[in-house]
C-alpha cells in the first residue's frame, strides 16, 4: 500500500468522523501542516484515528509513540503506519 493509498483512508475517516467531506479543504493539500494548532483533531480524536489504524491495518502501536512527532499530521501519521514494523496492508 502507497502513501496515497493511505492518505485517502485518513481523509476519508476524518471526513466521516468529524468533518463531513471537508477534510481535504482543511488539509489544503499540505500533509506537512498540524492537526492540534489547525483544529483539525483534538487528542480524542487522535485516539479513535489510532484506534481505527490498528483496526484496519492489524498494528499495535505503542503508547508511548504518541506522540506530535509521529502523530501531528497527515505525513506523520502515514509515515508512521507504512514503517510499523508489523505493517502488512489492510484486512
Amino acid at each position: 500500500m502507497s502513501y496515497a493509498m493511505i492518505r485517502a483512508v485518513v481523509v476519508e475517516w476524518l471526513d466521516d468522523q468529524y468533518h463531513f467531506g471537508d477534510a481535504e479543504k482543511l488539509i489544503g493539500g499540505n500533509d506537512e501542516l498540524s492537526f492540534l494548532d489547525r483544529a483539525i483533531l483534538d487528542s480524542l480524536g487522535f485516539v479513535k484515528l489510532v484506534v481505527h489504524l490498528e483496526d484496519l491495518y492489524r498494528i499495535k502501536i505503542d503508547r508511548k509513540n504518541l506522540t506530535r512527532v509521529n502523530f501531528d499530521g497527515m505525513k506523520k501519521i502515514v509515515t508512521y503506519v507504512l514503517s510499523h514494523k508489523d505493517y502488512r496492508g489492510p484486512r
